[in-house]
């Protein structure tokens, strides 16, 4: 069984797609950092760089986004296929709209386009580039003929569109409504930019939860379970007309117990921050994350096979291929990747895990390219890396060992936390917690402008903390649960101490 599990909270949302109880992909999105990717914005050309043919852009953030000239015109605009020089495009102090298409990450700002697109759940709809594809993975040529010459009905001027890979089941009804509601879209974010400054935000997609209904709520995904009621009766409302099977397939949870450990992920997300996997035959994986690229080393480990050396390791390095996979897609991880496959001096068996990775690649959502394997033997291949990693999401550079290691965040923390509180009031019924916790944890609610009410707010109890330099920065301690009344007796009793 395949289903999407979906916990909501102030701090953080997770999003896990299990298929038979295994993690199979991980979306998290945190309020204080939601996701840029695919945000519009109404900037201004701060610095036009020829030698570079880029300019950057000031979109009201930390760091200025980035422009390349390809991203700035549409395929036809360009003369034999050659971008002009970026002075001829655009000019210091010009006010245009662009789009996020990767995040900012680490010292880089974020990469903009000029080129905008509008997701939905079978075109996606791009207003100033006139050209009409359909995806990929639809394979049968009569429903690719007859998409692009229902999309080529709907476009004008300088519209283009893409089918999505669902588009293959959709009715021309579907496909036109989707049409019309991202060409609104559209219109409405015009005008909220002729309205506002630069730089403004005029266009973001929807909540993390909506995205992936809208994404890939499929015919193989059997149940979607979320346990916010808000959340719940918005999917419906939103995408009832869209997704008609949404109907049936979503759930509210409203059991006792915390839905990723009634569902059995949090110990699946546990593993995703070791750096050892190991496979199902005793062979194990290695991964390291660089800023530069991320190294995956395979090893029999315990796995001695039953025939020779030779089949041993090629079926360890074989086992690896899904695995690999698997943790590219829940860590989210992009950029760069080499694979150290255990050494293997039969030309063929390298030939064969070659192709392997190429087919898998293939299936994979976001783009991979396998290039191939180098002198040293080590494959090559890229990720397109829009945003953060789960390991830069979650965790933080080590205070204590100067950056040699890595801890779990304060925003981490605290996301943990909040679940906890809502555990103890749905379960128990608590009213109120007395919670012991670092100051650390204390400052970076304040700076973070995270206040402690709006948390009471979103879990239903009154929290009193308590502040201990003894606590470890990488925990809390839960010292009373009841009523408000007798929490604060609690409290007093603990300082008079």
């Amino acid at each position: 069984m395949k289903r999407i599990i979906a916990n909501c909270a102030y701090i953080e949302t997770r999003v896990a797609v299990m298929e038979n109880n295994h993690l199979v992909d991980l979306f998290i999105e945190r309020s204080a950092r939601q996701g840029s990717a695919g945000k519009i914005y109404k900037a201004r050309v701060i610095d036009v760089l020829p030698g570079m043919q880029a300019a950057f852009v000031d979109i009201g953030q930390e760091k200025n986004g980035y422009l390349h000239v390809n991203d700035c015109l549409a395929a036809e605009q360009k003369k034999d296929g050659k971008a002009p020089s970026i002075r001829e495009v655009v000019r210091q102090g010009q006010e245009l709209l662009v789009q996020v298409t990767k995040e900012a990450l680490g010292s880089k700002g974020a990469k903009m386009t000029a080129q905008l697109s509008f997701p939905g759940r079978f075109l996606v709809y791009m207003p100033t580039d006139p050209y009409i594809g359909v995806s990929a993975k639809i394979k049968n040529e009569h429903a690719r003929d007859g998409l692009r010459e229902l999309l080529s009905a709907l476009c004008e001027g300088t519209e283009g569109v893409i089918a999505r890979t669902v588009a293959e089941e959709a009715s021309e009804e579907e496909i036109r409504a989707d049409f019309i509601f991202l060409k609104k879209l559209w219109e409405r974010t015009q005008v909220k930019a002729k309205a506002v400054k630069s730089p403004e935000i005029v266009h973001r997609d929807v909540e993390l939860v909506t995205r992936i209904a809208r994404d890939i709520l499929t015919d193989e995904i059997e149940e979607f379970w979320i346990d916010d009621a808000r959340q719940y009766r918005n999917l419906l409302e939103q995408l009832g007309d869209v997704i008609p099977t949404i109907n049936q397939k979503l759930k509210l949870y409203q059991g006792a117990t915390a839905i990723f450990d009634h569902f059995e992920v949090e110990n699946e997300l546990e593993k995703v921050l070791l750096k050892k996997v190991w496979l199902k035959s005793g062979g194990y994986l290695v991964i390291d994350q660089t800023e530069a690229f991320t190294a995956i080393d395979i090893n029999t480990g315990k796995f001695v096979g039953r025939v020779n050396l030779a089949e041993t390791v090629f079926q360890t390095n074989r086992e690896a291929i899904d695995e690999i996979f698997r943790q590219l897609r829940v860590r989210d991880i992009g950029g760069i990747i080499l694979v150290d496959f255990i050494d293997m001096r039969n030309e063929q068996h390298r030939s064969r895990i070659l192709q392997e990775m190429k087919e898998r690649a293939k299936q994979e959502r976001t783009r991979i390219h396998v290039y191939g394997f180098t002198q040293l033997g080590l494959l090559e291949m890229t990720r397109k890396k829009v945003r953060q990693t789960v390991d830069e999401i979650v965790m933080k550079t080590c205070s204590a060992c100067e950056g040699t290691g890595k801890t779990r965040s304060e925003m981490t923390i605290a996301a943990k936390l909040e679940r906890e509180i809502k555990e103890y009031v749905s379960g128990m019924g608590v009213e109120a917690l007395l919670i012991e916790v670092n100051p650390s944890l204390i400052a970076f609610f304040e700076d973070r402008n995270f206040k402690v009410k709006e948390m009471e707010q979103r879990t239903g109890a009154k929290l009193i903390l308590k502040t201990n330099l003894q606590q470890s920065e990488q925990d809390y301690r839960i010292l009373f649960t009841g009523s408000f009344s007798d929490a604060q007796k609690r409290a007093a009793s603990i300082q008079a101490e």
